[in-house]
């Protein structure tokens, strides 16, 4: 079989991966929002179609940079991931974890700012925004290009800095599930987490709802770091966290 030939098919099965990914926790968290807010959803069948569509169309776009990694990792070395834990010092394990999360959120802060600009924002991110209260199912409904600028980070980064399998694999659950309770409508952790020391640094539905209901702020990914940084950090919008308590206005 030829490197073109194996690297396509390496890519198709990532798409699958990812796609499946998608649905399987989209999915779950959807069907906790029914359990938890009953009829939250029920007006928002045609966008939770449209979600649904965009996000299958991220999951190919995202799919075959993974693949073509997935394939040199595997066959040609041309990534950083490893395998043997002893490779490297254990205290690097979550340090690498951290360093990866820090400049996929920068890569996310700065490419969110951007597709925001007058021109960007109606070619390309106007389409995540068509999410009018976001759910579960818009974490990865993206226009292409704005799905392109997603899927080509990691990839990156496994170029060039050591990470241990395992640790990526934690990266991606980090992200999709991030991904998806920022989006779901309401916020799954508790007022006091929120409101607390943690909620100063991370971001949470409640941070992200104000960027969906103001549109300029609250850029970041994962963190707030670069929002404070910059002078973009709303604060927090106003959910009802899982025991139906306001997180704050």
């Amino acid at each position: 079989m030829s490197y073109v030939a194996a690297i396509i098919i390496s890519s198709v099965v990532m798409t699958l991966i990812v796609g499946v990914r998608y649905l399987i926790t989209s999915g779950f968290f959807a069907w906790l929002t029914q359990r938890v807010r009953p009829g939250q959803y029920d007006k928002l069948k045609p966008q939770i179609s449209r979600e649904i569509r965009w996000s299958l169309y991220s999951a190919a776009i995202y799919g075959i940079p993974a693949g073509v990694v997935a394939w040199g990792w595997q066959n040609a070395g041309w990534t950083q991931i490893y395998t043997d834990i002893g490779q490297f010092p254990l205290w690097y394990l979550p340090v690498s974890l951290l360093v990866y999360l820090f400049l996929h959120d920068t890569w996310f802060y700065w490419t969110h700012r951007l597709f925001h600009r007058k021109g960007w924002f109606e070619i390309a991110h106007a389409v995540h925004h068509e999410s009018r209260p976001p759910t579960a199912w818009a974490a990865m409904s993206f226009h292409p290009i704005e799905a392109i600028s997603g899927a080509i980070v990691i990839p990156i980064l496994v170029t060039l800095i050591p990470i241990h399998v395992g640790v990526l694999g934690l990266v991606l659950a980090i992200m999709t599930i991030m991904g998806v309770t920022n989006h779901m409508g309401w916020e799954i952790f508790p007022r006091w987490l929120v409101n607390g020391l943690l909620g100063k640094g991370l971001i949470t539905a409640t941070h992200h709802e104000k960027h969906h209901s103001a549109y300029r702020g609250n850029y970041g990914l994962y963190f707030r770091f670069w929002d404070k940084v910059c002078g973009t950090d709303l604060g927090l919008g106003s959910f009802d966290d899982a025991a139906g308590q306001r997180s704050r206005g």
